[in-house]
């Protein structure tokens, strides 16, 4: 598409840029927004609907409808949090912007700053802090009540305005920030911070706040105490527990400085016990990304046990994924073939598998064995002849033997009892 300014927009963006930012939001996918149009249906006059993105935000004249607010369970366990749902031509435009900023502020942001970022991950942060666990006795788990909700909008433009010379990234992180939430009952409600969770310009946003509020306040006071951040989930490593608890005092001093405050009950300090750290102390795990951190038993190379302070999945984790397999109803769907079930249900697993079984696998055998069980019952309900366990248990062996890659969760276990 065509890279030169037309002639007479006071704002110089290239339809490349937008056609660029249209391919992310198309392979994101997503829900539709306040308008009820998918990726679907924008695609049906892609060609008119990106030539309107591109021109309004070159003229200045694009103003963002409001954001649909949904209700969704946490990521990585229990509770629910507000996702704003901005409309496919509103993640177009904020693509637009977010790569700009991008370009400018992702080289200088904390290497120990993993969330939405390039080249970096939750199992990245996850694997950052098992290893300073083990170095440091003490760990401080931070949790920043309602951050997308509670960000200052004046803290945040300065921030903004400090990497951009570019008046309309200003101007249209402004309108962003400004767009009013549109409820489940219809009702609009303004804001007056915050910016929300879910659109596309939020992650970068967000990051570069706490790159200010956090992570240069961090190398700067306390250049010697190692931290992991992914968005607002924080772990800061402690060599005592009077550090530990000297460092919980002044990061809840500091957020408030920026218009934050740290969660009285979900922050606390930790100590990393294991065989070679046995004192006694209130609080000896935490959770972090999916993930708790806790004693566990390990064994050595030459087959000797001993305590170490592991990440496993969580048990809020785990319940909520137990009960998506339980709502898959897999022993009653018999009309569907074995091979129909496993092209189902692999890409899920197999996520699982990836995430949560990078550390501490075993965790995860428990769900992958009841997977195994619900499809053994359906092998007894689909054919009256193997109704019975042992003729069952006999075709289950034989089908494992046979095909152990069909289900992708049998190259780790195909047990069923």
């Amino acid at each position: 598409m065509d890279e030169l300014k037309s002639p007479g927009k006071p704002f110089d963006i290239s339809k490349g840029e937008v056609w660029e930012a249209w391919k992310k939001v198309k392979a994101n996918k997503g829900a539709p927004g306040v308008d009820g149009y998918s990726t679907e249906d924008f695609e049906k006059d892609l060609k008119n609907n990106l030539y309107k993105i591109w021109n309004r935000m070159s003229s200045g004249s694009y103003f963002p409808p409001p954001i649909r607010a949904v209700e969704i369970p946490k990521a990585h366990g229990s509770g629910m949090r507000v996702l704003g749902v901005p409309t496919v031509a509103d993640r177009v435009a904020q693509t637009v912007v977010a790569a700009r900023l991008e370009q400018v502020v992702e080289p200088l942001f904390h290497p120990d700053s993993y969330g939405y970022r390039p080249r970096r991950s939750a199992l990245d942060a996850v694997a950052a802090c098992r290893q300073r666990c083990w170095r440091w006795n003490w760990a401080v788990d931070l949790d920043i009540e309602k951050f997308f909700d509670s960000v200052p909008w004046d803290l945040l433009l300065k921030a903004v305005k400090a990497h951009t010379d570019q008046d309309w990234v200003m101007l249209y992180v402004q309108r962003w920030l400004a767009a009013p939430l549109q409820h489940p009952d219809g009702s609009v409600r303004p804001r007056d911070r915050g910016t929300p969770q879910g659109s596309s310009v939020s992650p970068v946003l967000a990051n570069l706040f706490l790159h200010y509020a956090f992570d240069t306040w961090m190398a700067r006071e306390y250049p010697g105490v190692a931290f992991e951040r992914y968005v607002d989930d924080a772990v800061v490593h402690c060599a005592t527990e009077r550090q530990a608890r000297r460092m919980v005092l002044a990061i809840s001093e500091r957020m408030v400085e920026v218009g934050l405050r740290l969660h009285p009950d979900k922050t606390k300090v930790v100590y990393c016990k294991d065989s070679n750290r046995r004192s006694s102390f209130a609080d000896t795990e935490f959770t972090f990304l999916g993930y708790t951190f806790r004693p566990r038993r390990s064994r050595s190379r030459a087959g000797i046990n001993f305590t170490r302070f592991l990440p496993a999945i969580s048990k809020d984790a785990l319940t909520k994924i137990s009960r998506q397999v339980r709502s898959w109803r897999i022993h009653r769907r018999t009309g569907q073939t074995f091979a129909q079930l496993a092209y189902a249900i692999n890409p899920v697993v197999r996520g699982w598998m990836n995430y949560y079984g990078a550390f501490y696998r075993t965790e995860l055998h428990g769900l992958l064995r009841r997977i195994n069980a619900y499809l053994v019952r359906w092998i007894r309900r689909k054919y009256k002849r193997l109704a019975g366990f042992h003729k069952a248990k006999a075709c289950w062996q034989g089908i494992t033997g046979r095909y152990p890659r069909m289900f992708a969760h049998w190259q780790w276990t195909a047990v069923f009892w």
